[in-house]
C-alpha cells in the first residue's frame, strides 16, 4: 500500500472519521454527495487542514503523526483545484515554467516537452489565462502540477465548473495521463461519468465516513451499495483490442473474457489503435501518435438498461454484440415493474435491468446460462 491514513476532524456541523489504505498506482476516486467529506479528506492528505488529528504515511515516509506534520511544500505532491490557479500576468509557457524551474534537474520525473505533448498544449504556450477556455485552463493547471515532478497527484473536482464541451475536451487527456504516467492519483468527484471513465479504485464516502471501498467493478455491482439501484446502473468491463482490430466495415473488434465485442472505429481513441493502422478519428487526441498494440487493454462501460437477455442464441437481428453469461442472482429494483439481474461474464460481472414479466416469461433463475444482447457500449 502506498498511502495509509487515519484522520479525525470534529466541527460544529461536520465530523470526519476516516481510516484508509490506498493503492500505489492508478486512479483512486473519492466519491460521495456534497458534504460527504471528499474535499476535506483531500486537504488532509495535502496538509491543508491544520486542525486535523491523525496519521499519514506515504511510501514509507511519515507525513503526519501525533504532533509532527510535514509542511505542505515539503510533501512531494501536485494539487489541481476546482478552479485553475494560474498567474494571470504570465502566459501558458511561463506559468508552466514557474514550478518546473524550481525542481532540481536530477529530481525531475517528467520532461517539459513530454507534458506539453501529453496535454496538447503546444498551440497554447503564448496565450494568457484570460484567452483560454475552461478546459484549456484546467489542462494548463494539470501541466503545472505535473511539472513539479510529484509522487502523488491530488485532483479536487477539476471538472465541476466546466460545461459539457470543456469536460469533453479534458477527459481524454486525463485518460491518457493515466495510461502514460505511472503516477498515483487521488481524484474527487460526485459525477458517475467521471467515476466510470477514470477510476481504478473507488472510495465511497458518506457523512464523513467510508461506507465502502474497493476495485471499481466490484463497487459498481455490489448489491449492498446504492450504485446498482440508480437509473445509471452500469458496469465497466476490462477488454482487449484485437490485432486485426479494424474491419472492412469500419468496426473495431474487442475481446472480453474470450468473447467478441464490436464497436465503431471512430469510437476508438487514436492512442489505442494498432501502430500499423493509419486511420482518421473524430477524437480530441487525433494529433497524438497511436500507442495501442494487439491485446491493448481498453475499458468498456455497459449500462444495465442497455442489456437484453435471451435463453437461446438470437437469429436474424441487427444487434451485433451478444455475450454468453451466467445468471448470478435476481434482485428487486426501485421500480416495482423491473428487476436487476447480475450476470457472470468469466471473472467479470455485468448488470441487466429487465421487466419482472420478462423474468417470469423466460423462467430466469440463478446459475442459468443465458445470452446478453448489448444495445449500447461506451468506451472509457
Amino acid at each position: 500500500m502506498s498511502l495509509q491514513l487515519d484522520f479525525r476532524i470534529h466541527r460544529a456541523s461536520f465530523e470526519l472519521n476516516v481510516q484508509l489504505q490506498l493503492p500505489n498506482k492508478g486512479v483512486t476516486v473519492l466519491f460521495g454527495r456534497s458534504g460527504s467529506g471528499k474535499t476535506t479528506l483531500l486537504r488532509c492528505i495535502a496538509g491543508l487542514e491544520y486542525q486535523a488529528d491523525g496519521k499519514l504515511r506515504f511510501n514509507n515516509q511519515i507525513w503526519q503523526k501525533k504532533t509532527f506534520c510535514l509542511p505542505v511544500h515539503q510533501r512531494p505532491l501536485g494539487y489541481v483545484f476546482q478552479e485553475a490557479s494560474l498567474f494571470p500576468h504570465l502566459n501558458v509557457l511561463k506559468n508552466m515554467q514557474f514550478g518546473w524551474q524550481r525542481v532540481h534537474e536530477n529530481k525531475r520525473s517528467v520532461q517539459f516537452e513530454e507534458v506539453v505533448q501529453l496535454l496538447g498544449l503546444g498551440t497554447l504556450l503564448n496565450r494568457y489565462p484570460s484567452q483560454l477556455s475552461g478546459g484549456q485552463r484546467q489542462r494548463v493547471a494539470l501541466g503545472c502540477a505535473l511539472l513539479t515532478s510529484p509522487e502523488l497527484l491530488l485532483m479536487d473536482e477539476p471538472m465541476a465548473s466546466l460545461d459539457s464541451t470543456s469536460k469533453a475536451d479534458i477527459l481524454p487527456f486525463l485518460e491518457m495521463l493515466k495510461e502514460r504516467l505511472q503516477l498515483p492519483v487521488i481524484y474527487v468527484t460526485h459525477s458517475m461519468d467521471e467515476v466510470t471513465r477514470l477510476a481504478d479504485h473507488l472510495v465511497y464516502l458518506q457523512n464523513g465516513e467510508v461506507l465502502a471501498q474497493g476495485p471499481l467493478q466490484q463497487m459498481l455491482t455490489d448489491p449492498d451499495l446504492p450504485f446498482i439501484s440508480t437509473g445509471q446502473a452500469s458496469t465497466v468491463l476490462q477488454a482487449q483490442l484485437k490485432s486485426s482490430a479494424i474491419t472492412e466495415d469500419y468496426l473495431a473488434e474487442l475481446t472480453v473474457e474470450g468473447q467478441r465485442l464490436f464497436i465503431s472505429q471512430q469510437d476508438i481513441p487514436r492512442n489505442h489503435l494498432p501502430r500499423n493502422k493509419q486511420l482518421q478519428t473524430n477524437t480530441h487526441l487525433a494529433d497524438t501518435k497511436p500507442s495501442g498494440d494487439a491485446g491493448s487493454p481498453i475499458r468498456v462501460r455497459v449500462m444495465a438498461r442497455d442489456v437484453v437477455l435471451a435463453t437461446s442464441p438470437p437469429q436474424q437481428i441487427s444487434l451485433l454484440n451478444c455475450l454468453q453469461v451466467r445468471v448470478m442472482d435476481i434482485r428487486d429494483d426501485n421500480n416495482p415493474s423491473q428487476s436487476l439481474v447480475r450476470l457472470a461474464l468469466g471473472q467479470q460481472i455485468m448488470l441487466a435491468r429487465i421487466s419482472r414479466r420478462s423474468i417470469t416469461r423466460l423462467g430466469l433463475k440463478p446459475d442459468q446460462q443465458v445470452y446478453a444482447l448489448i444495445k449500447g457500449i461506451a468506451l472509457n
